[in-house]
């Protein structure tokens, strides 16, 4: 009915068993909402809406919106928001609501970072993604990434069915997953300052191929010899590279840091005037 626009990352999956698969293990339920990123021709959308209370689906392409809103028979369950899912507002979801979308490959950094730091975060995400994308969000130390990090921090991870290129139209040029992400009803890590958190993770990843005591020292705008300190407190080896490092190993890095400038700052705060 409409041709998938290159321009918009758009291919579509009309494969029956898959779309029954991806809703089947995005656990929809009749109290849930939920929220469809870039719903195409509505091939998903159906199967979540025999599901769910209510489907929130945002679709960049005012064509496809526009033929989405005229289906009778969903206008009482579906909600279609035509626009950029990026400059969506996220406050307007109830809370607990839950994520399901088949994502265009270039967003899905965009998107993983939108929703995973929003101030309403799904309580779950079901997500079809690039093959090398969902491995690398499970990757365990040796393969991390800023983007493992930063998802794992907030969410437990599990790789689902991984899906062929032949079953999207046009076809793209590597296979899919169904990835799930499960928000952590407690906090990995008390008492973190994610912005600090994340200072401390973007310095450590800024040269890949760097050891890991050059980039903390460079990244961190502190002496080499600090940065060797820092991580002999936090016992971890200055000499690995970022990838290696585990969560509980990047926070104890955080917390050094996060002592140590905050003694910094108490030393060079001017006395009060008595």
């Amino acid at each position: 009915m409409f041709r998938p626009k290159k321009s918009l990352g758009q291919h579509w999956l009309n494969d029956e068993p898959t779309l029954s698969y991806i809703a089947r293990t995005a656990v929809v339920d009749p109290r849930d909402t939920i929220l469809e990123i870039g719903p195409g021709q509505g091939s998903l959308t159906s199967h979540l809406l025999k599901r769910a209370k209510k489907v929130v689906a945002v679709e960049k392409d005012r064509e496809l919106a526009g033929y989405l809103t005229k289906i009778e028979s969903w206008k009482e369950k579906l909600e279609v928001v035509p626009g950029d899912i990026l400059e969506f507002d996220l406050g307007k979801m109830p809370q607990d609501y839950k994520v399901v979308a088949n994502i265009p490959y270039y967003l899905t950094g965009q998107l993983l970072r939108k929703l995973t730091g929003a101030q309403n975060p799904p309580l779950a995400m079901t997500l079809l993604l690039q093959k090398e994308v969902a491995q690398r969000l499970a990757a365990g130390p040796g393969k991390m990434s800023i983007i493992a990090v930063s998802v794992q921090l907030r969410y437990t991870v599990e790789q689902g069915r991984v899906i062929p290129a032949k079953l999207f139209s046009p076809p793209p040029k590597v296979d899919s997953q169904v990835v799930m992400l499960k928000r952590r009803q407690e906090p990995l890590f008390a008492d973190i300052d994610e912005q600090k958190f994340f200072q401390v993770v973007k310095a450590g990843f800024s040269s890949p191929r760097k050891m890991l005591h050059s980039n903390l020292s460079g990244g961190l705008s502190i002496s080499k010899q600090a940065a060797d300190n820092l991580m002999a407190v936090a016992e971890v080896d200055g000499k690995l590279r970022a990838e290696a490092l585990s969560l509980e190993q990047w926070y104890r890095l955080y917390i050094q840091y996060r002592a140590t400038s905050d003694l910094h700052s108490l030393i060079n705060t001017p006395a009060p005037k008595t």
